[in-house]
């Protein structure tokens, strides 16, 4: 029996995404043939931004190749616009004259970007950004070309103008509005955002109204004319001021339109053959214009075209997650607040963090946050679900995890999702979709992932939460991404090749890093900074230009951050040894500051839970006692037992060895946090086989074992070495440490870096060659004399901005700082 003949017009995000989903129904159902006004086969659009920013290729967005419409016997017309539907005879006819013939018919026809009707918009060098020909345009203007122009502070806008100046242009963003992204951010979010990309050499005039491009006598634009009669120059004028829906060929065929290609709730227009989805549909009078309400109209109709008829659109109650040239912004519902709602904001702006909820009849109608984003989801699950919030409203603004267990992981979190909540927005992709994936295909990485689900695969900010379902799913067989991949998007240089530049060309602040690498970021992005300022550190003690920006929240206060905005301060205490004295300073300190719980932690310290910021300092001022750096990528505690003082099976002095060593590696910082112990018998009381660093005490002197890990994935310690005397432990562990410290990737346990390395290589560098383990020792002590201790300098009045509160009012958004 002949098949029934399925066209679609426009190979584009939404249209391909129906067909996929109607392949899984019915993969036999339909003869389907694909036109495309393009040249391509079908690519993701949300990420032309890196494509322009030079972070990636056009072959690295393709979502479907040409060998996937081969597989599945579509024939596919690419380079041919449709540009008449002969509803009559059931046919769509190309500009070429190809016709193919109909029993139905999609319009996935996208929409178009809006070119302002001023004089001038006819000049070379007037471009829209809607598809990869305008991405190509704008980055070879670049190479010839100084200033741009990019007309609208929208996300296109800001994408594109970000674009153009890591590809050396002088930019202006010109917005019609008084802040940027007005309909994702409100006016508070929106200014933080442009203090950001303003930091980074990007002009901005807002409040502003094009009203004419002006060009020279071959007919190039040379600047722009606004409506208060000043000039901006411009070699290139990007129009990023909105889009349309591409409704031209329905109309032409009699379809109705209003605000788009109508259609019903089964994406059916006025003609029942005849379906559309995408930017070019309107549903009960919206257009929606992302990526997730599309993806949601695709499986529905596919659902009609399969003939199962249970499918039902009820419109999309939409969030926005966006990553803007590296920050993160989430908003959802009515985040603008008034009539009659209550808004609880946390603002941070130092620390470049804010959080605005808005609450209406106890139910959550509204949330924009910016910087901190990984609570957004669950926020649009409570405003989705129109869950009572008045029991959490004074947690609430701190994020699901504050109003959870204590001590509960992300792991956790992803573990109590339910199979239909939304991982990845962009893609429309459920936790039970991922789930299925992997239990069906024996997925072990993220990358298996995105490949099966497309989860992960746009703007990449739910990759930390596709990861966390495949640890749970798979445990020990997860397997992370290779280390020897480019450190982030800003870069294709490997962490190798990073800390190799920074050693050779004696690269000492970010910025001389960044430009001797030709970095595509001018100022990095969350994932490279970090890691850049510890190689610098590390590589360059002593000269090397720290910046506190590039550390986490932790590090800069030197203080545990915890899940309700309060901090956590843990007194150093070598080896677990305190006094009287230091007990009363504690006890008098905790009921000072009313500290709400104090408890012993598993590396034998004290730790005072519940400091308020604005208390740090005062707190370390009446302790007297220095920092047990608790808090950071760096040494941790040094765990002992008694050993031979107290203990009558001990062999070896265990509490002053581990003093010692904890006295040599103060303020160490490291790629990932450091632990140590000490046990003084083979009996082990100290837990030195799971440390990074343990040290077991026999007869005849100490074992030194490393690459223990008590983490997430328990790893035992490696027999490393035997030795006499404690100065060789100390110089033994030392070194190892230092070649660590040297050579892992950030963000590497020591168990990451001997997987990477192996026991043999660290035995020929540490144990073999004498001269450089005494060489290695004496490096880190270098890098470590003269460390002042964190807590005495904030003490003595260094970085007090630091230790402001942060701002969280009721009813009025907190003012913008700084």
């Amino acid at each position: 029996m002949k098949k029934p003949r399925l066209v679609v017009v426009g190979n584009g995000m939404a249209g391909v995404r129906t067909l996929e989903e109607l392949l899984k129904l019915v993969p036999d159902m339909y003869e389907i043939t694909v036109f495309g006004a393009e040249p391509h086969p079908n690519y993701n659009r949300i990420l032309l931004s890196p494509v322009l920013a030079g972070e990636r290729d056009f072959d690295d967005i393709v979502l479907n190749p040409l060998d996937w419409y081969a597989g599945h016997g579509i024939r596919l017309h690419l380079g041919k616009e449709v540009v008449r539907i002969d509803r009559g005879r059931r046919r769509v006819i190309a500009a070429d004259g190809t016709e193919a013939e109909y029993d139905r018919l999609l319009l996935a026809t996208g929409s178009l970007p809006i070119i302002l009707p001023v004089p001038g918009k006819e000049l070379k060098g007037v471009i829209g950004y809607r598809d990869i020909d305008d991405t190509r345009t704008m980055i070879e203007t670049a190479g010839t070309r100084r200033h741009a122009v990019v007309i609208g502070g929208g996300l296109l806008g800001l994408e594109a103008a970000n674009g153009l100046k890591l590809r050396g242009m002088d930019v202006t963003v010109v917005h019609l509005a008084g802040w940027l992204l007005e309909r994702q951010l409100d006016p508070v979010a929106g200014r933080m955002l442009q203090q950001s990309l303003s930091a980074r050499g990007l002009k901005f005039r807002l409040d502003t109204s094009t009203t004419e491009l002006l060009g020279n006598e071959r007919g190039e634009v040379t600047a722009v004319k606004f409506s208060d009669g000043s000039q901006e120059p411009a070699d290139l004028v990007v129009m990023a001021a909105g889009i349309r829906p591409n409704t031209q060929l329905a109309q032409a065929a009699g379809i109705h339109c209003a605000r788009g290609i109508v259609v019903n709730d089964t994406l059916q227009t006025y003609d029942p053959r005849v379906y559309a989805v995408g930017e070019c549909a309107s549903h009960r009078g919206i257009a929606y214009g992302l990526v997730a309400p599309l993806f949601e109209q695709a499986r529905i109709c596919a659902n009609h075209l399969a003939r199962y008829g249970i499918g039902i659109y009820g419109g999309s109650v939409s969030s926005t997650k966006l990553k803007v040239t590296g920050i993160d912004l989430f908003s959802a519902g009515d985040f603008m607040g008034g009539d009659g709602s209550e808004e609880i904001v946390l603002s941070d702006p130092a620390g470049g963090i804010y959080k605005k909820l808005v609450i209406k009849d106890d139910k959550l109608v509204g949330a924009c946050l910016y910087g901190d984003t990984g609570d957004g989801g669950w926020y649009f699950k409570l405003l989705k679900d129109g869950s009572p919030v008045d029991g959490q409203r004074d947690r609430l603004v701190f994020g699901e995890q504050a109003l959870g267990e204590a001590g509960a992981t992300s792991q956790d979190r992803a573990a109590a999702m339910g199979d239909g909540d939304e991982v990845c927005g962009c893609n429309g992709v459920c936790k039970g979709t991922i789930v299925e994936a992997i239990d069906e295909h024996g997925l072990c990485t993220v990358d298996d992932v995105r490949k099966h689900t497309k989860a992960s695969s746009s703007c990449g900010s739910c990759t930390g939460l596709v990861e966390q379902i495949l640890m749970n799913c798979l445990g020990s067989n997860f397997q992370e991404t290779p280390k020897t991949k480019a450190v982030c998007g800003c870069t294709d240089r490997s962490h190798d090749q990073v800390r190799q530049a920074i050693r050779e060309r004696k690269l000492l602040t970010h910025q001389a890093a960044y430009a001797s690498m030709e970095w595509r970021s001018p100022n990095g992005c969350a994932t490279c900074r970090p890691a850049i300022n510890y190689y610098l550190l590390s590589t360059w003690p002593r000269e090397a230009v720290d910046d506190p920006q590039s550390r986490f929240i932790n590090e800069r206060a030197h203080a545990n951050i915890q899940k309700d905005g309060t901090f956590s301060v843990v007194p150093q205490m070598k080896g677990g040894v305190t006094n009287p004295s230091e007990l009363r300073r504690i006890a008098d300190v905790a009921d000072k500051y009313a500290v709400p719980m104090v408890k012993v932690t598993g590396g034998q310290r004290i730790d005072l839970l519940g400091v308020k910021k604005e208390d740090l300092v005062d707190v370390w001022k009446d302790l007297g006692m220095k920092s047990g750096h608790a808090y950071g990528k760096s040494i941790r505690t040094v765990k002992t037992c008694v050993g031979s003082e107290f203990c009558r099976f001990g062999t070896q002095n265990s509490t002053q060895m581990g003093i010692d060593l904890e006295t040599m590696l103060a303020n160490m910082w490291s790629p990932h946090k450091v632990k140590l112990a000490v046990s003084g018998c083979p009996r082990n009381c100290a837990e030195s086989g799971i440390k990074d660093v343990g040290i077991i005490a026999v007869d005849s002197g100490w074992e030194i074992h490393i690459g223990g890990n008590g983490g997430i994935k328990t790893a035992v310690a490696q027999f490393l070495v035997k030795v006499k005397t404690a100065e060789e432990v100390k110089e033994y562990t030392g070194a190892f440490l230092q070649l660590y410290r040297e050579e892992a990737y950030y963000l590497d346990r020591t168990v990451h870096y001997l997987d990477r390395v192996g026991m043999d290589y660290v035995r020929t560098r540490v144990i073999d060659d004498a001269d450089n383990r005494r060489a290695l020792y004496e490096r880190l002590l270098y890098a470590l004399e003269g460390l002042p201790d964190p807590w005495t300098v904030r003490i003595a009045g260094e970085k007090p901005r630091e230790y402001r509160p942060l701002r969280m009012d009721k009813g009025i958004p907190a003012k913008l700082e700084g």
